[in-house]
């Protein structure tokens, strides 16, 4: 199915490795291709998926993160209807359900937005079942793709609008990957001739930050510099910082960002050293008390590498987000202009937006 995406111009043109839609997710020849991010740029291998569960499998042990389930989730739903193809119409539909369950629940903080990729993609095959169409699996990945195509497209206004705050001479602040945002927000600087400096914290316990994030800003061409993530107060205290900004998990409508740990210390320094933080995506229609924040195995925290660092008996602690009041954001970037954050009901999505998933 590669050649039916491939014979056009992509939103992915130019950006970084990590960023090309076969490296994202890519379902073909009854399986789900995913990218293991745990390991690059160290070393580049893909987990194939055979069955949904296994994509959800992957979706929960980081195989994939930021953006990437969303992807992943859009071409597990291929899957199931290619693995389903030839049933009866009826059972191709139970196993569809079945399949939109296990995808949508993979990782709790993101089900309401994993709900709307699943969904979506549950809608459009019943309909084409229900018109006597035998195998919705090309229907599916098509859809996944044209979601990836709407949602880079998305991204670079985003970038764009994020540039728009930039001296010519930037130097910026990020935390995790922030999956598309990193590779549209350095193309557009590049575009308006912006040089740009990027301090990358380096985002414990899977390091997304010094692999990933500085991987595609190297890549680029940007001046990428990691540093731990204990530095970022340091950084900013002697040296120029003149943006803190991250993508998002979540962005509630009454103004919280739900980001990966380490998001909320790093706003509380850059409100007390007087650098604006700015958040990057689409608000979601819920309220912050309805974020449910993932804990992950806390023995990922007592070791790097793969190394453990503690001795038996240490106990640890991993929740995988961290909820950023709106008094610490300058303002909420989209694709509609930059918004502040305690008025996020001006932003509206209408019914072919609502796909939109963060970074």
């Amino acid at each position: 199915m590669a050649d039916q995406a491939s014979n056009r111009s992509r939103q992915d043109q130019g950006l970084g490795f990590l960023l090309q839609y076969e490296n994202v997710a890519w379902f073909e020849e009854g399986r789900v291709r995913i990218l293991d991010r745990r390991v690059y740029p160290a070393k580049i291998s893909f987990v194939e998926c055979r069955t949904p569960g296994e994509v959800a499998s992957a979706i929960r042990d980081m195989v994939t993160q930021s953006a990437g389930p969303y992807t992943a989730a859009g071409m597990g739903m291929a899957l199931a209807a290619w693995q389903a193809r030839g049933k009866t119409p009826e059972l191709q539909k139970e196993e569809l359900e079945a399949a939109a369950l296990l995808l949508s629940a993979a990782r709790p903080t993101t089900k309401s937005r994993m709900d709307k990729i699943t969904g979506g993609a549950l809608a459009a095959a019943q309909k084409a079942l229900d018109q006597g169409i035998p195998d919705v699996s090309p229907l599916l990945f098509q859809l996944a793709i044209a979601s990836l195509e709407r949602r880079y497209e998305r991204m670079s206004r985003v970038g764009q609008h994020l540039v728009s705050l930039f001296p010519q001479d930037a130097v910026v602040m990020t935390h995790c990957f922030g999956e598309t945002i990193v590779g549209t927000m350095i193309r557009a600087a590049q575009e308006k001739g912006i040089r740009l400096k990027l301090y990358h914290p380096e985002t414990r316990p899977y390091f997304q930050g010094a692999r990933l994030t500085a991987s595609v800003s190297a890549e680029m061409g940007a001046d990428a510099t990691v540093i731990t993530d204990g530095m970022a107060a340091e950084v900013m205290s002697r040296r120029r910082v003149d943006l803190f900004t991250t993508a998002a998990d979540a962005i509630t409508r009454d103004g919280y960002v739900v980001n990966k740990v380490g998001t909320l210390q790093i706003a509380i320094a850059a409100r007390y050293y007087e650098i604006p933080y700015y958040v990057t995506g689409i608000p979601d229609d819920m309220p912050v008390s309805d974020i449910v924040i993932e804990e992950r195995d806390p023995a990922l925290v007592l070791e790097a590498g793969g190394i453990k660092n503690t001795r038996p008996g240490v106990k640890g602690y991993y929740p995988a987000f961290d909820i950023t009041p709106p008094g610490l954001i300058a303002g909420v970037v989209t694709d509609k202009g930059i918004l502040s954050p305690c008025h996020l009901a001006d932003y509206r999505i209408s019914n072919e937006e609502a796909d939109y998933y963060s970074g």
